[in-house]
């Protein structure tokens, strides 16, 4: 008995519910202010009087004089800082992070014979990192790698 009035009681208090928020919504829409049709604004207008022009001198209009200037091509040679790779021509362009640098690059470096091996993250410590970087500067600066 207790379990039908708790049932009975719960489709009662979803329909009060039910009906408030669709009441809600009905009186939100009927409240809106409606836009009041504004009166047309008249323009005054002006005569403009008009100016005659004098007799003494006649009147030439003389064309404006237009420069052709045609600008000045200038070659402008795009240095890209980055390492290319031989093989692929990928340029990566940022490679400051070893952690976060290229397969590529990595092996490029055991090649050339600037690092022992490749470093795994958790080998990394500060004079690791020193070393890296000044393998790194010297494998910017080797033509195969430039880009």
């Amino acid at each position: 008995m207790t379990e039908g009035l708790f049932i009975l009681t719960i489709i009662f208090v979803a329909y009060v519910v039910y009906v408030a928020v669709n009441e809600h919504k009905a009186t939100a829409k009927s409240k809106e202010p409606k836009a009041k049709p504004e009166a047309p604004k008249v323009a005054v207008v002006q005569p403009v009087p008009e100016v005659a022009p004098k007799k003494d001198k006649p009147t030439t209009i003389k064309p404006a004089i237009i420069k052709k200037t045609t600008p000045a091509a200038t070659v402008q040679e795009i240095v890209k800082k980055g390492l290319r790779d031989p093989k692929t021509g990928d340029v990566a362009t940022f490679y400051s992070n070893y952690r976060f640098t290229k397969r590529w690059i990595k092996d490029a470096l055991v090649s050339e014979g600037l690092l022992d091996k490749v470093y795994k993250n958790n080998e990394l410590d500060a004079a690791t990192e020193a070393a890296i970087k000044e393998a790194l500067v010297k494998l910017e600066a080797m033509d195969k790698y430039r880009a």
